[in-house]
């Protein structure tokens, strides 16, 4: 295994650049002092390309700041894990080795461009006519590593800026992370495919999730960038279409906020009282200094919050402000631990991970110590001895991602193999026609996939490279002063409810799917939240009837076009909604197995 920096012209010569690639060179030559701490290289027969967030981004005009322990490591080690499955398996790309060349991003889209050209490097062509070496001797150029995939990116906003790079040069690209809906469109996006569900899926389960509540009146809440901005867009599409549900705000979180921006987004959301469901596309830094911002506000209970996948079951957003998330509902795509990769992870050392020129930043990090002169913590810190293991000297939990990372490597294996059974038959090793891997081509057998992945759940791809939507509903709880996110319901095409919902008063328990099962009425004993219609507020009680209806009944709304300067539409209920301006305090209302009236 062997690392190196870029390289591209021997010394002393100077460029007489065409206007062709002058702007693509100047961006490799700006990242050319720096690639050798920013990428892993493993020699292989097919290289495939890796995108990772491995840091955050930095301030004041720093690429790259603090170490992504979780994103960027766990999923950066998952597809070295994946690689080394695949080439010891016997019956997959049987003879041929895959190597890899991984890059971090930096969690900036402009950052994560610069590092990708060095994937497209083997495909530009060099005019050496221009170029004069210093002696007169004509150039040498050194070829640079051909990549046939790219496993990558993460954040939608990242892998948009990519794409548009790579399908330039036919590189088919499967992204582990990325969701905006915009990614599905293939004119643009054409060699874009992803094993995680596009939000205009997730959208169109929160919409169900908040119909089947019975919540009529809500604001969305967006961070500025596609990821956020697409997602509520889907969210307030869906919702006109099916009618039912109308916006009171639509309100963005700036990509660089100022300070004291949080705390007037809470105010503009206090704004509308009747709406307390707020529906958030948001960032996880965004979403954890939202609910500081509530809870300086004294908002505990006031807000019903209904998360995308960047909140999902994460500790970090609601550290130290549990009471302001509790009741939250979130959603995240179905996942499994992957039990092999827990094994891998763990038994990572620094004598055995030399490959990783990240791990040993990872190491300081994680055991809260100092790597001789070398390292980068400050002097007052223990110094590593080394022997520290992963797990039990400190607290180890597997990524989320960590599944849809695999999934993605073998899909693009999975590929290969199929792509050399059709072009290579009987041959071992690559044939002369695979050589150069037409990129294409290999998309095609991409989008045809099927295979269990790493879950047990099929990996597949439709037509514009999407996977299908599975997703688990999750509800922040606090029960005997512990905390938990525990699993609601799922939503595949259609919403499942079989909830045991909590909130700040009363724990609920309800099961729903399409409609509420009538079987609810020989329950011992069932609590079910019951809104007013208009306000989200219980006023009388109701029979178990007209419970059931308002849980599923989904009325229809007479659009009124009236842009707002948010952005979004208001309907006629929701000009009256903004009216009312009486008391949004929930009261819950307490069913045994008899009904009343």
């Amino acid at each position: 295994m062997v690392y190196e920096g870029k390289r591209l012209v021997s010394y002393h010569c100077f460029f007489l650049l065409t206007a062709k690639f002058y702007w693509i060179l100047t961006l490799m030559q700006r990242t050319h002092g720096q690639e050798y701490a920013h990428s892993i290289r493993l020699d292989g027969d097919i290289i495939l390309g890796g995108l990772f967030p491995v840091h955050a981004k930095g301030d004041r005009g720093v690429p790259c700041g603090e170490l992504k322990k979780e994103k960027g490591i766990h999923r950066l080690e998952a597809m070295l894990y994946a690689i080394d499955q695949i080439n010891k398996d016997p019956d997959l790309l049987t003879n041929i080795t895959l190597g890899v060349r991984i890059l971090d991003t930096c969690s900036r889209d402009t950052y994560a461009l610069e590092q990708s050209l060095t994937f497209v490097q083997a495909l530009i062509e060099k005019d050496g006519s221009d170029v004069k070496c210093a002696n007169g001797d004509p150039p040498i150029f050194t070829k640079p590593d051909k990549i046939s995939g790219v496993i990558g990116a993460a954040a939608s906003s990242v892998s948009i800026m990519v794409a548009n790079i790579l399908r330039l040069f036919k590189i088919p690209q499967i992204s582990y992370a990325s969701t905006a809906p915009e990614l599905s469109d293939n004119t643009r996006y054409d060699f874009f495919s992803r094993v995680v569900p596009p939000d205009s899926y997730q959208a169109q389960a929160m919409v169900d999730i908040v119909t089947a509540l019975g919540w009529n009146y809500v604001s969305t809440l967006a961070s500025e960038g596609n990821y956020g901005e697409s997602g509520v867009e889907a969210f307030t599409q869906i919702s006109r279409e099916i009618g039912g549900v109308c916006i009171a705000q639509s309100l963005k979180i700036p990509r660089e906020p100022r300070p004291g921006e949080f705390e007037k987004i809470i105010k503009r959301l206090l704004e509308t009282p009747n709406a307390r469901a707020v529906i958030m596309f948001a960032n996880e830094d965004d979403i954890r200094r939202i609910l500081e911002a509530a809870k300086k506000a004294n908002q505990s209970g006031h807000f019903l919050w209904i998360g995308s996948d960047s909140w999902g079951s994460k500790i970090s957003p609601v550290q130290q402000q549990e009471e302001i998330a509790e009741g939250a509902v979130t959603i995240l795509p179905k996942r499994t631990s992957i039990d092999g990769f827990d094994r891998y992870f763990r038994s990572r050392t620094l004598a055995n991970n030399r490959r990783n020129v990240w791990f040993a930043e990872f190491w300081e990090e994680n055991f809260g110590c100092k790597l001789g002169s070398h390292g980068k913590r400050n002097s007052n810190i223990k110094k590593c001895t080394g022997l520290e293991r992963i797990a039990r000297d400190s607290a180890y939990e597997q990524e989320g991602k960590v599944q849809f990372v695999i999934d993605a490597v073998y899909s693009m294996a999975y590929a290969l193999h199929n792509m050399h059974k059709d072009l290579c038959p009987g041959y071992i090793g690559l044939c002369p026609r695979m050589s150069t891997i037409d990129g294409k081509e290999l998309l095609s057998y991409i989008r045809a996939v099927n295979f269990n992945g790493s879950a047990g759940t099929p990996v597949i791809f439709n037509e514009n490279g999407d996977a299908p939507g599975r997703y688990d509903i999750f509800q922040y709880q606090i029960t005997n002063k512990s905390t938990e996110y525990k699993i609601i319901g799922q939503w595949t095409n259609q919403l499942h409810l079989n909830m045991y919902i909590q909130t700040t008063t009363l724990t609920v328990s309800m099961s729903l799917s399409a409609s509420v099962s009538l079987g609810m009425l020989y329950m011992p004993k069932v609590y079910i939240i019951i809104f007013h219609p208009e306000q989200n507020v219980q006023k009388r009680k109701r029979s178990f009837k007209a419970v059931v209806t308002a849980a599923t009944m989904q009325s229809k709304l007479t659009q009124k076009g009236n842009d707002r300067p948010n952005g979004e539409v208001k309907t006629e209920l929701c000009e009256s909604l903004e009216t009312n301006t009486s008391s949004t305090k929930t009261t819950y209302v307490s069913y045994s197995n008899q009904t009343n009236n």
